[in-house]
């Protein structure tokens, strides 16, 4: 209980940084581009709270940002901003602190987490991997779930608003399969893919794609 009361204080306190940084800037002298890139390097600081500075952050509950597809962080973050996202670590986390940002400030961020070098993968139990890499690249007919290759690519990059799995953290991508697989994260498509797996099968395809 502890813990989460931490995590909530420390939300609450990154989210008044995150504010103070917004309005700090919107005062800024200079170029409207000046004045963006401002915010953009100073709502990094915040997010590096639990995303790591680099991007590659090192706690499961949070998604490493590095390397991502610029498109899908769009995406994600004006859903954030919107509500349109609501399983509940988005609510928890990301609606307020994505709540002040504009469209500029989204943009200069995907674009600046695009560019930086993706972690590379943690490989895991060798049994697992192959076991996942055998659903990613052949899906499980039999029960209709089709193979993850198709969207994500080859490499699990991803492309588009399609996102990069490869190196995320395996934490990370169980929980979010496992909401997929629920509706408790919504999206048509993916509850489609995913709502046959059983957790064990899930558990493969995360220890697959951290380690690519």
């Amino acid at each position: 209980m502890a813990d989460k009361l931490t995590h909530a204080a420390g939300r609450v306190r990154a989210g008044a940084a995150l504010a103070a940084i917004l309005i700090a800037a919107s005062g800024c002298a200079g170029s409207g581009k000046s004045t963006v890139k401002q915010t953009v390097e100073g709502t990094e600081q915040v997010c590096s709270s639990c995303h790591g500075s680099d991007g590659k952050g090192v706690s499961p509950t949070f998604p490493r940002l590095a390397g991502q597809q610029p498109d899908y962080l769009v995406v994600q973050l004006k859903a954030f901003r919107d509500k349109t996202r609501a399983d509940p670590h988005a609510h928890t986390y990301m609606w307020g602190m994505a709540a002040k940002l504009s469209d500029e400030t989204i943009d200069g961020l995907a674009a600046d987490y695009a560019a930086k070098p993706p972690a590379a993968g943690v490989p895991a139990d060798a049994g697992e991997m192959a076991a996942g890499q055998k659903i990613y690249v052949e899906g499980i007919p039999a029960r209709q779930v089709p193979a993850c290759v198709t969207c994500h690519a080859e490499k699990a990059e991803g492309g588009g608003v399609i996102p990069r799995l490869a190196g995320q953290q395996r934490g990370y991508l169980e929980r979010q399969l496992a909401a997929f697989s629920t509706n408790v994260r919504a999206n048509e498509i993916m509850h489609d893919n995913s709502k046959n797996l059983t957790p064990a099968e899930i558990t493969q395809v995360a220890a697959f794609l951290s380690a690519q």
